[in-house]
């Protein structure tokens, strides 16, 4: 079923992953210290579903205090890849990110100098079906490609875009080597700033690592 950017369509009870859980949000810290997958509490019924997408509460509790002062959104067609990119401080940002239409495959590269896994990744599918989030702090590269024939992304950032801090790595990038499921590079649309941005070892970078 295409559902294209400009239409949204509350889906039939048996797309959703509806598993309700004791808590309203489950956090797992993934291999890469800071990063965090996020799913949520869904609770279906003939009627469609229902879900907390962010509990200020829960979020502190578990990772911490981030204060958040604006939601994004993009929509994005098959094939598409944008990224890898992130805001040098004093702009640097963190994301919560989650997809509400489609599928992406979406990837956080550890760019903090001193970090044990320094140009390592961690990627995560993020779908309307499964409504789990990422959580992406300061010090890392994002990105994503677009898996299904359009993907509605959201998120959340504790800055502004400020374009004079704004920077990128390359998504080819062979030193870190993410692995983007696409068959090809034909199948890859992206712009041409992402596509000639600087590899990591070359890339305007001031963040450290803080245990």
């Amino acid at each position: 079923m295409r559902l294209p950017c400009f239409s949204f369509v509350c889906l039939a009870k048996k797309y959703f992953l509806c598993f309700p859980k004791e808590n309203s949000m489950t956090y797992t810290k993934t291999e890469i210290d800071g990063l965090w997958i996020i799913e949520p509490n869904v609770f279906c019924d003939s009627r469609g579903y229902f879900m907390e997408s962010y509990k200020e509460q829960d979020f502190e509790q578990n990772i911490g205090k981030i204060h958040f002062i604006q939601d994004n959104e993009s929509c994005s067609s098959q094939g598409v890849l944008r990224g890898l990119h992130y805001q040098l401080e004093p702009y640097a940002q963190s994301k919560l990110v989650r997809v509400i239409q489609g599928t992406v495959l979406d990837v956080a590269v550890d760019i903090r100098k001193g970090s044990p896994t320094y140009g390592k990744y961690i990627a995560v599918e993020l779908s309307g079906e499964n409504k789990r989030q990422f959580f992406i702090p300061k010090g890392f590269a994002h990105g994503f490609y677009v898996m299904s024939e359009s993907a509605v992304f959201i998120y959340k950032v504790d800055n502004p875009y400020a374009p004079t801090h704004e920077r990128g790595i390359r998504f080819d990038d062979p030193e870190i080597g993410v692995d983007w499921r696409a068959i090809s590079d034909r199948l890859v649309n992206t712009s041409e700033k992402d596509r000639n941005a600087p590899l990591l070892n070359e890339a305007d970078n001031n963040f450290e690592y803080n245990q």
